[in-house]
């Protein structure tokens, strides 16, 4: 596809029941008048929209047959997107799917070529029931943690349904997420804001997280990104990750997201100990520590030594 134009992309996400049909077209109600958008649906779902429910002959939908987006990342998406760009050349395209398994996998398949030549990827949206957030048992479950660690706007949804405890629940779990959102809303009847879509998204190669609110006043914090193109070798982050806790005697806390292999890798150290698993998280990878002392310059040099070349 070259020589067209870059098409901004937005993914929106969200689990089932949580009214992200009401979202979604809440959003398409705000187009700027001068932009012209495209839209791709799944062609059925719990919630899905229907394309002839949007479709007033002004906004172009395609429709992706089989369920989920994740089912079909791959040569059906593709032609879909690659088809709908070079015949309605969008300033935006939004690209929807209930029941959205795998958020990462159709992240994935936008940045690689043929697509990524053509798209730019933009903030990834996902709707959560704030009842559902709070229920462990959804934690519990791949898919509703995926579409949460994926999640650059995190938008919490008919909240004039949940009481005031689970409210309070939300706000907890949602403000220590790793990796922090860019944004944390609270909306009635899919209220977002169109201006949502449009939040920066720059790298800070080196920021300060919030300390957590129990930490004592001597403790600091510093966090690290990389672009999310380059990998880390697996071997090299492993070393870095033992030595860690000599490195940084008075270390409290640490976590990062990596891409390894071209997969995407959470670690978590506590008490000791790494924890480790695959998440969704596709924007950059990140490393954050918690400790009385940092020499952020060493810790940094560390961290890029461990990158391949």
């Amino acid at each position: 596809m070259p020589g067209m134009k870059k098409t901004l992309v937005n993914l929106f996400s969200g689990f089932l029941g949580v009214g992200k049909s009401t979202a979604l077209k809440a959003l398409l109600a705000q187009r700027p008048i001068h932009e012209k958008w495209a839209v791709i649906v799944n062609e059925f779902g719990e919630v899905g929209i229907d394309a002839a429910a949007i479709d007033d002959g002004t906004l172009p939908v395609a429709e992706i047959a089989g369920g989920c987006l994740c089912c079909v990342a791959g040569p059906q998406m593709t032609v879909t997107v690659a088809t709908l760009l070079r015949r309605e050349r969008p300033d935006r395209l939004l690209i929807e799917a209930s029941g959205l398994a795998h958020a990462a996998s159709v992240i994935d398949e936008l940045r690689e070529k043929p697509l990524g030549d053509a798209l730019e990827v933009g903030v990834v949206l996902t709707v959560v029931d704030p009842r559902q957030f709070s229920n462990p048992d959804y934690n519990r479950q791949p898919l509703y943690r995926d579409q949460i660690s994926i999640a650059d706007v995190l938008v919490a949804n008919k909240i004039d349904l949940a009481d005031v405890d689970t409210m309070a629940e939300f706000r907890r779990l949602s403000a220590n997420l790793f990796p922090a959102k860019t944004l944390v809303s609270e909306v009635v009847n899919g209220a977002v804001d169109v201006a949502w879509l449009d939040l920066p998204l720059a790298e800070k190669a080196r920021y300060r997280p919030a300390a957590p609110a129990e930490a004592h006043s001597d403790w600091q914090s510093q966090g690290w990104t990389f672009d999310a193109g380059r990998n880390f070798d697996g071997a090299r982050l492993t070393r870095f990750f033992d030595a860690l806790p000599k490195q940084v005697p008075s270390l409290v806390r640490a976590k990062g997201v990596f891409r390894v292999l071209d997969s995407w890798v959470w670690l978590n150290w506590v008490d000791g100990q790494w924890g480790a698993s695959q998440v969704a998280w596709r924007r950059d990878s990140r490393f954050e520590l918690i400790a009385r002392e940092i020499d952020a310059d060493a810790i940094e040099s560390a961290l890029n030594a461990c990158l391949e070349s």
